[in-house]
């Protein structure tokens, strides 16, 4: 049983995390979120802990950036795009038990104090930013970190903000750097 209440897109997406763990969840019915599910969210969060874990499209990440904004301190799942789709949709709905309980076994959590050691120079240097491929290797690095894809700002404010480390950033840059070279 998970502890935390898991903030999810709707009721398939609750189907989903129900085959994979016993867990309760708050369904945000979309991008449309309504004062009294934020409300319900923050009560959450007062209470048990809330685990945001939305779609990895552009609708999911805008709920993510809401709820987090509203309610300080969830916790984030994030499950990489290849994971999550069927027949060219994306989403949790779409996830295998195992692929779920991945996601929710590797959680990051922001915090308020933004002291991560990764700078711009840094992304600059890892061609994540200003560089041909950076969305591509943007998406390479978010995986390996477990804070998904994002554009180059929010990928910075994501390592900042969940306090990814030098060593953390380095092992990442490694790797993909790695399959890369195949």
């Amino acid at each position: 049983m998970i502890k935390e209440m898991i903030v999810v897109e709707g009721k398939e997406d609750t189907v989903a995390i129900k085959r994979a763990v016993e867990a309760d969840t708050i369904e945000t019915n979309g991008s449309a979120i309504g004062e009294d599910v934020l409300r319900r969210i923050a009560l959450a969060q007062e209470r048990r802990g809330v685990i945001i874990f939305t779609d990895p499209d552009h609708a999911g990440e805008r709920i993510r950036k809401i709820v987090a904004q509203r309610v300080p301190g969830c916790k984030h799942a994030f499950l990489p795009q290849e994971l999550a789709s069927y027949k060219g949709d994306i989403g949790i709905e779409n996830a295998a038990p195992d692929a779920i309980r991945q996601a929710l076994s590797e959680l990051r959590t922001e915090t308020a104090a933004s002291v991560g050691s990764i700078t711009w120079d840094d992304l600059m240097a890892a061609g994540l930013i200003v560089h041909e491929e950076a969305a591509k290797r943007r998406l390479v690095m978010g995986k390996l970190l477990g804070i998904g894809y994002a554009n180059g700002k929010q990928f910075y404010k994501r390592c900042t903000s969940f306090c990814i480390t030098r060593e953390e950033f380095d092992k990442a840059l490694q790797a993909m750097e790695q399959q890369e070279q195949g």
